[in-house]
C-alpha cells in the first residue's frame, strides 16, 4: 500500500511532533541559548532559565542539552514536571533518585543528608551534577521554590554542588516570585522567540532533507503561508506541513501551493501570526499534561509514569 512517504520519496516522517533527536534544527537562537546554558553549567552558576511559548522547542532543547553533557565530566538528569500537584518531598526523592541515590528516605531530613552526601560523591569525583527541569511552569507553589534554593546552598568553598535548568513557559517568572531570595539566585534567563520567516523555511528544508527528500514540495508562497499562520511556532510549522504533505498525497500533487496552506490553517483553526508567539488556536499537545491543578495527585503514578520514560 503506498503511503504519503513513498508518495513523496521520504524515508521516515518529516514533520512529527515527536522529540527526534536526529531532526534537531540547530537555529541562531537555539545554539546560543544552548551556548549559553552550557556556560553556566560548566561553571555551576547554580539556577538557569530558558522560557518559551507553547510549541517553541523547549523540550527539544533540554533533551539536546542533556545529550551534549559528556558523562565524563557530569552526572545530569532530565526531569519532566507532568502534574502541579506535585509535593516537596515526592521532588527531592525525583531528584535523588536521578542523581544516584539509592533507596531515598521518606523523612525530609535524612533525604536531605542523603542528597548531600551523594552530591559530595559526585563532586569528589570530577564530576559537576545538574539537573534540567522541562515543563518547570507547573511548580506552582512556594514549598517547591523554597526547596530548589534550599538545594542551591548546597556548597563547597570552591562552587556549588547542584547546578539547575529551568525549561517551561513565560510562568516560571511569576512561579520564581513566590520566593524572592530564589529568584535572585537566577544566573541565566533565555527566551525562545517564534522563527522569523527565514528560519521557518530553513527549518522546513532541514526537516524535509534529513527525511531523505530530494526536492522542495512546497513553493515558496506555500513556505510563507505556513509561517503567517503557524506564527512561526516550531510544533504548529509540524502540524501544518504533515498535513499538507497527506492531503498532497490524497491529491495526487506533487506541488504544495499556499492555498492548500490557508485551507489546512483554517481546518486547524489557526488564526496565523497576528497573534505573537503562538496562535491562540493552535492545537496544544501539552494540555493533558497541565491539567492537573486540582484534586487529589496520585504521586505513585506520576512515579510509574516517569520510570517508563527511563532516563527522561
Amino acid at each position: 500500500m503506498t503511503t504519503y512517504l513513498d508518495y513523496f520519496e521520504l524515508s521516515q516522517e518529516p514533520f512529527s511532533n515527536a522529540p527526534v533527536s536526529r531532526f534537531y534544527y540547530n537555529s541562531a537562537q537555539h545554539s546560543q541559548a544552548l551556548t549559553r546554558l552550557m556556560h553556566a553549567v560548566s561553571y555551576m552558576k547554580g539556577l538557569s532559565i530558558l522560557v518559551g511559548d507553547i510549541g517553541a522547542g523547549k523540550t527539544t532543547l533540554a533533551r539536546r542539552m542533556l545529550d551534549s553533557l559528556p558523562e565524563s565530566e557530569y552526572e545530569a538528569a532530565l526531569l519532566v514536571i507532568i502534574h502541579s500537584g506535585i509535593t516537596a518531598n515526592w521532588l527531592l526523592r525525583r531528584i535523588a533518585l536521578q542523581l544516584g541515590v539509592e533507596n531515598p528516605a521518606q523523612e525530609k531530613l535524612a533525604l536531605l543528608s542523603q542528597l548531600y552526601q551523594r552530591l559530595l560523591q559526585i563532586y569528589e569525583s570530577g564530576k559537576k551534577a545538574v539537573v534540567l527541569i522541562d515543563e518547570a511552569q507547573m511548580l506552582e507553589t512556594r514549598e517547591l521554590m523554597e526547596e530548589f534554593r534550599g538545594l542551591l546552598n548546597l556548597e563547597v568553598p570552591e562552587r556549588k554542588l547542584i547546578s539547575f535548568v529551568f525549561f517551561g513557559l513565560p510562568d516560571i517568572e511569576k512561579n520564581l516570585k513566590l520566593d524572592p531570595p530564589l529568584a535572585q539566585r537566577v544566573a541565566l534567563r533565555y527566551k525562545l522567540e517564534p522563527f522569523t520567516a527565514e528560519s521557518t523555511e530553513a527549518y522546513i528544508k532541514h526537516r524535509l532533507r534529513l527525511a531523505g527528500s530530494s526536492r522542495m514540495p512546497f513553493t515558496a508562497e506555500a513556505l510563507l503561508a505556513v509561517h503567517q499562520r503557524s506564527g512561526g511556532t516550531p510544533r504548529v510549522i509540524n502540524s501544518i506541513c504533515d498535513n499538507a504533505l497527506f492531503e498532497g498525497f490524497l491529491a495526487r500533487e506533487q506541488t504544495l501551493g499556499d492555498k492548500l496552506i490557508q485551507r489546512i490553517a483554517d481546518n486547524l483553526g489557526l488564526q496565523g501570526s497576528s497573534a505573537p508567539g503562538t496562535p491562540s488556536h493552535a492545537p496544544q499537545a501539552t494540555s493533558s499534561r497541565a491539567s492537573g491543578g486540582a484534586g487529589k495527585v496520585d504521586l505513585a503514578e506520576i512515579d510509574r509514569y516517569l520510570e517508563g520514560l527511563g532516563k527522561l
